[in-house]
């Protein structure tokens, strides 16, 4: 689980590098998300979460997109 924690932050701190707003909401999220379910004790819903938050991992780490603004008319 801790590392699971761990791997969305640093996923998180990669995808959303130079973007303070969303590092802080996806770093509130997450500690949230974890924060909510620290007390489950089923086996199988704990994962069923681990799965989740891996899915996440991975879509941030292949589906989010981050422009950058470099001129008044380009991104």
């Amino acid at each position: 689980v801790l590392k699971l924690f761990k791997l969305l932050h640093r996923t998180r701190q990669e995808v959303f590098k130079n973007d303070n707003r969303a590092l802080e909401a996806a770093r509130q999220k997450i500690n949230e998300e974890f924060k909510n379910n620290q007390g489950e004790t089923s086996e199988e819903k704990i994962n069923e979460l681990l799965k989740m938050a891996s899915d996440v991992e991975v879509i941030l780490r292949t589906s989010v997109i981050q422009a950058v603004h470099t001129d008044s008319d380009k991104i």
